[in-house]
């Protein structure tokens, strides 16, 4: 950065010093702490690299872990089947009207799996570009596809970096039910993690994580290329977090994965740009301050000092470097309930959580374990 450079930060960060960027949001009301999350259940082994679940209808879910997907049934959901294995990380889940079974595979794009043969389909790209880096992905009652990538030509594990740089290139993506015809809806986005379709397929939801925003937009009229996506109406505009996957409750709301907090510290960071390049070509990623799905195990990670820990204890109530986060969403959008693991925690990194007859079902990525709680959500 060069003078000039400098004197504007400077002079922009005494005109505008409760902007927007820099005014995280407090956790109260229904945000507001607790333990809940670390009340929840284990379910079975630990899963590592676990990543998205959803439920499969009949009681069970299907889960992905590493290259593997699996579905989880009986009792307590011990029986572990595999579904999938692919050559690489898979991700995003969703089930198709038809019974086809959505996986998001990173560095390969989107495949189809369906129960009666063997073979996936694949959709590899869109506008000319490949898929390399799809979160997610859900399904319209008609039969058409959204899915997202969180940044073009990036992996998904690739995330940290994405954050760092401040890219901004995610894409909104459509393809018919065939996986025939995809669309770029939505380019140049923030990181953009979850998507879903409202149960009447009139409304599509969007999580973007770099913007901390939660946004809604109208499936229009049926054109050529499917529904018309209809203007941007921003629901949350400044989340306490970094936006996940969001699933049905089975209720008419939703289930919204908070994966990390925002803390003073990062966003600190993200403004400094000198110390950022330097600190990204020097230390290993495991090592830079920047939000992470798991924390407090490692000698050598930043915060580490005394307002953190106290005779080798994490603090609850210390700056977070990990966080977990589960928010319940009423059919507005609006948050009604909260679920949380907080700094000293054990359940971090929440990616997805879906709603099942027997409790909701929450893949806590962090510490590689799926959960499960029975208790009411508001």
């Amino acid at each position: 950065m060069g003078f000039f450079d400098h004197l504007l930060r400077d002079i922009r960060s005494v005109i505008d010093r409760d902007g927007g960027q820099n005014a995280i949001p407090p956790l109260d009301g229904a945000l507001s702490p607790n333990d809940r999350l670390d009340t929840a259940t284990p379910i079975g082994e630990p899963l590592p690299g676990i990543d998205d679940v959803i439920a499969a209808g009949d009681g069970a879910v299907y889960v992905s872990a590493g290259r593997r997907v699996l579905k989880l049934g009986g009792n307590d959901l011990s029986t572990r089947t595999v579904v999938a294995e692919f050559e690489d990380d898979a991700g995003g889940l969703a089930l198709h009207p038809d019974g086809r079974l959505l996986v998001c595979v990173a560095g390969r794009g989107l495949a189809a799996i369906d129960p009666a043969k063997p073979d996936p389909r694949w959709l590899e790209a869109a506008g000319g570009s490949a898929l390399t880096g799809l979160l997610s992905v859900t399904a319209a009652p008609d039969g058409r596809i959204y899915a997202v990538e969180g940044s073009t030509g990036r992996r998904p594990g690739e995330w940290r970096h994405d954050l760092m740089e401040k890219r901004a290139n995610g894409r909104l993506i459509s393809c018919g039910a065939g996986l025939d015809n995809p669309q770029v809806l939505l380019r140049d986005l923030p990181y953009p993690y979850g998507v879903s379709v409202s149960a009447d397929g009139n409304s599509l939801w969007l999580t973007e994580s770099w913007a901390h925003r939660l946004s809604r937009f109208a499936l229009g009229g049926q054109g050529l290329n499917g529904r018309a996506l209809g203007p941007r109406e921003t629901v949350a505009a400044n989340m306490p977090g970094y936006p996940a996957r969001l699933h049905p409750d089975g209720h008419g709301g939703l289930l919204l994965a908070i994966f990390a907090r925002r803390t003073h510290l990062i966003e600190f960071v993200l403004k400094e740009d000198d110390f950022r390049e330097e600190m990204m070509a020097t230390m290993p990623p495991d090592y830079w301050v920047a939000p992470a799905l798991a924390g407090g195990s490692d000698c050598l990670e930043p915060m580490q000092i005394g307002s953190v820990k106290a005779l080798g204890i994490q603090k609850p109530w210390a700056p977070p470097r990990s966080y977990g986060l589960l928010v319940h969403l009423d059919a507005e959008g609006d948050a009604t309930d909260s679920l949380h693991s907080r700094a000293g925690g054990r359940f971090h990194g929440i990616t997805a959580a879906c709603a099942t007859p027997s409790g909701v079902v929450i893949a806590a990525r962090g510490a590689g374990r799926l959960l499960r709680t029975t208790g009411e959500l508001r």
